[in-house]
């Protein structure tokens, strides 16, 4: 590829700089992947189709999966419906587990909502913005749908959601008009059409592709699953060719950096320590990470300590 210099900082880049194709040695390999990928071949017939390592198939999955991009607060309109559904928390393929392992696939010995529990918000107009977040470990909270979002919604927005009182904190903060329905009065559509069925009906069937074509995936790695689930919502009416999906894949100029901080994200989430800003500044500065892009992600989170903050200083070796 042609290497470019820039004027201002002398440092060179290519076309792929930022991208997911960003050190790829086998770029010619890129769009039979994708194509592979869109007919949910595994991994391993991946690996025997295109002759390559199957951790190499991996690591490609992941970095296509994290350069999709879904919708934010500020491009939803109209009638929003947002609510939380809840995915058991995994360490699928750790080797380093940090309970005693779930024998058989068995359920969570915790009831209810618990630390066993991942949560994700769906949130979807009656257009087509939709965003799908693996917010945190356990019960939301009102800081967790804001990040969801990430920008603000539109004043004139009407937000339905179920009985979660955090919604209510969340409209309260951004003046805006809170429809709520409560199942468990049998609030199910309310005059003006208002419910959260398409909400629901996305958990369903969510839920069913990722036990149905993955036989369930680690908690680690579940906002890239919700991030390939948000393309198959978006060409649904259309045919999800090759071309689309790589154009979507090489626009983020950020993906890189983003698949590089996922351990990142997901030790934040794990345990829900609010780190100080010149932290984690010096954090993505040591790490090449993108701070603008991810920062924001981290910054809402509950404190808890900082033996943790010290204790994942001295994880992924920072100090």
């Amino acid at each position: 590829a042609q290497r470019f210099k820039c004027k201002d900082c002398n440092r060179t880049f290519t076309e792929y700089t930022g991208t997911w194709l960003d050190g790829i040695h086998k770029k010619s390999l890129a769009e039979p992947y994708i194509s592979l990928m869109i007919e949910e071949y595994s991994l391993d017939k991946i690996k025997e189709e295109l002759h390559i390592n199957k951790k190499t198939a991996f690591d490609w999955r992941h970095k296509i999966l994290s350069s999709y991009e879904q919708n934010t607060g500020d491009e939803f309109e109209g009638v929003i419906e947002s609510d939380e559904t809840f995915f058991d928390h995994s360490q699928k393929g750790s080797r380093h587990l940090r309970r005693p392992p779930r024998k058989r696939g068995n359920a969570p010995k915790k009831r209810g909502i618990s630390t066993d529990k991942a949560a994700v918000i769906v949130s979807k107009d009656r257009s087509k913005s939709l965003k799908m977040t693996v917010s945190t470990i356990g019960r939301v909270t009102k800081s967790d749908i804001r990040e969801s979002f990430q920008h603000p919604l539109p004043k004139e927005s009407i937000l339905c959601s179920d009985g979660q009182v955090s919604y209510k904190g969340y409209s309260i903060e951004n003046k805006l008009k809170h429809i709520v329905l409560r199942a468990d009065l049998k609030q199910y559509i309310k005059k003006g059409g208002y419910h959260i069925q398409h909400v629901n009906e996305l958990h369903n069937r969510l839920k069913k592709w990722i036990a149905g074509s993955f036989w369930g995936v680690s908690t680690k790695y579940l906002q890239n699953y919700l991030n390939w689930f948000y393309m198959r919502e978006k060409f649904k009416h259309e045919s999800m060719t090759t071309e689309k999906m790589a154009l979507a894949s090489i626009h983020n100029t950020h993906a890189i950096k983003q698949y590089r901080c996922n351990n990142f994200a997901y030790e934040v989430r794990q345990h829900k320590c609010k780190l100080e800003p010149l932290h984690i500044n010096n954090i993505f500065k040591e790490r090449e990470l993108d701070k603008e892009s991810t920062v924001k992600d981290f910054l809402t989170v509950q404190q808890e300590g900082v033996r943790c903050v010290q204790r994942m200083v001295s994880y992924y070796n920072l100090d």
